[in-house]
């Protein structure tokens, strides 16, 4: 029978429940089990999707095309398996299905509640994930903090789940915050005390107790807690803050975090094997004697974690170049004619991620510009790829008022517009071009050098596309359109073939980076940044 996990979070948020979520995964993956990860969100919103970065991060999108929560990045980047549409679940869309069922009739005459409707809809979503993969265990993370009013709901129905499958096959763990006094000197337990109580109120006693901090505990922490908190000594593991997250499933198995889990689930596993893992952090390690100056040059730069899956197949492509990737953080609102030199001095590489809407374009395509005039390798992804085709329409081929629709509906040159048959008139939310697409690859091409192949499939999130009446012009100025999806009516990729690196793409390849296994264009960027450190 599937076992069910669900991870829950006290005192603040913000503590890592998903970083130990995604640990867990991969010490139980280790350890040969089957392991399915998914988030239950208590925002109303159905999805992410037309949240701004600022608001929640990015938006993490999957091969099937859900926009979800970014822990799911994580997830897969640790776990090392493509999750799905089931992975993630909102309040909203718990609301939307009930309501659609009610429309239809399905309750037949019922009056809708909470409990047993809302739950009943949490519940068949938990369980399927476990349906659709086949897998040994399933970990659910449950957003938010204990005590928030718009969580109830999903504890309320795990708990009914630990009920149905039996406590033997069901397991609660907490994440929690243990402050320290600088005043006193001392951590205190009195924060986990309350938020375990509180939880014990909704019916739910944790079998796990993950306690975070930012320096080691001492021993009478763990016995209070563990004795105040009635689980087992060896149950209340410590989650010390760690300069590289990566480094996370080895210091919770040095806690035997898994042992702990497979004890109380009745899970008989061999050790985990951790060695390729651990080989790998110990040259992130080592690698940080080396670095590359990488400009990543956005709009949301405010809030890092608006970029964080290209941060991290950054730092995996580093990795793989045995570099430390140091980013830069530009704000294009800030770059002008007058300090595009200044902002942009010393890089290796210059990185335009995603994103919508006008703010920050001028300074995008001064920065694209710098990079094209001085040899900087450049990549620019899915905005940044359209950054590039306007800077190279304005500034090589002589359309000076080449702009996206996006961004001046009323330019009389779109070389970025809708997609055929689109119009403005559509809902914002779920509408993109959404998860994975294929595209073929033209021979000759820095895009085959880096992928070693010409047909390839990649995860999208966009709505406007490069404007097919302006190829032609394009490519005789001397842009090479080396991506195309199969039927020839788009365009995926650009590049100027005769430089280093200098690459657009229209989908978002740092979705499938993972630490073990560097996506390749990531890998030809920063090898690229490289070669310009060595010369």
């Amino acid at each position: 029978m599937t076992k069910y996990i669900f991870v829950t979070g006290g005192v603040v948020s913000g503590l890592g429940k998903g970083i130990t979520a995604a640990s867990l995964g991969r010490l139980l993956k280790a350890r040969g089990l089957k392991v399915a990860a998914q988030k239950l969100d208590p925002y109303i919103n159905v999805d992410p999707g037309t949240m701004s970065p600022y608001q929640h991060g990015e938006v993490y999108v999957t091969e099937d095309g859900a926009e979800t929560d970014l822990d799911l990045g994580h997830y897969e980047r640790f776990i090392d398996e493509d999750l799905n549409k089931f992975s993630n679940l909102t309040t909203g869309k718990v609301y939307w299905n009930v309501l659609n069922k009610e429309r239809r009739g399905e309750y037949l005459g019922s009056t809708v509640q909470v409990i047993p409707h809302i739950t009943n809809e949490i519940k068949e979503f938990v369980y399927s994930v476990g349906k659709k993969t086949g897998a040994d265990v399933v970990i659910t993370e449950i957003g938010g903090t204990i005590g928030d009013i718009e969580s109830q709901p999903f504890i309320e129905a795990v708990r009914q789940i630990s009920l149905e499958a039996g406590s033997e096959n069901s397991l609660f763990i907490h994440v929690t915050l243990v402050p320290y006094l600088h005043g006193s000197e001392e951590h205190k337990s009195k924060p986990t005390q309350h938020s375990v109580k509180e939880l014990q109120g909704m019916g739910v006693k944790p079998d796990i107790i993950v306690l975070r901090c930012d320096r080691h505990l001492e021993e009478s922490i763990f016995q209070k807690i563990a004795l105040f908190c009635n689980v087992k000594p060896d149950c209340v593991i410590e989650n010390i803050t760690l300069p590289d997250l990566y480094e996370a499933p080895l210091m919770l198995e040095q806690a035997h975090f898994s042992d702990v889990v497979c004890r109380e689930l009745g899970i008989e596993a061999p050790e985990p094997d951790l060695t390729e893992w651990t080989d790998m952090v110990a040259r992130m390690k080592k690698s940080r004697s080396n670095c590359v100056e990488i400009g990543l040059a956005g709009k949301y730069v405010g809030l890092h974690d608006a970029y964080l899956s290209v941060a991290e197949a950054l730092h995996h492509a580093g990795l793989g170049h045995n570099v430390h990737v140091n980013i830069h953080w530009i704000d294009t609102e800030t770059i002008c004619e007058e300090n595009v030199g200044e902002k942009l001095a010393g890089l290796d590489g210059i990185i335009v991620p995603g994103g919508f809407g006008s703010r920050g374009i001028e300074g995008m395509i001064l920065t694209a510009r710098y990079a094209r005039e001085h040899e900087i390798p450049y990549f620019g992804i899915c905005l940044g790829m359209q950054i590039a085709v306007i800077e190279y329409a304005r500034n090589v081929c002589g359309i000076t008022g080449a702009n996206s629709g996006e961004f001046d509906e009323q330019c009389a040159d779109k070389v970025i517009d809708f997609m055929p048959g689109q119009s403005d008139e559509i809902d914002k939310g779920g509408t993109l071009r959404l998860g994975a697409y294929p595209c073929v690859i033209s021979s000759g091409t820095t895009m085959e050098h880096c992928y070693g192949c010409l047909q390839i499939s990649e995860r999208h999130r966009h709505r406007y596309e490069f404007n097919n009446d302006y190829r032609e012009r394009l490519q005789k100025a001397g842009l090479t359109l080396s991506g195309i999806s199969p039927d020839g009516m788009l365009v995926e990729t650009v590049e100027l073939s005769d430089r280093p690196f200098f690459v657009g793409v229209q989908y978002h390849p740092e979705f499938k980076s993972r630490p073990n296994r560097p996506h390749p264009l990531f890998m030809g960027f920063i090898g690229a940044a490289v070669q310009k450190t060595q010369a």
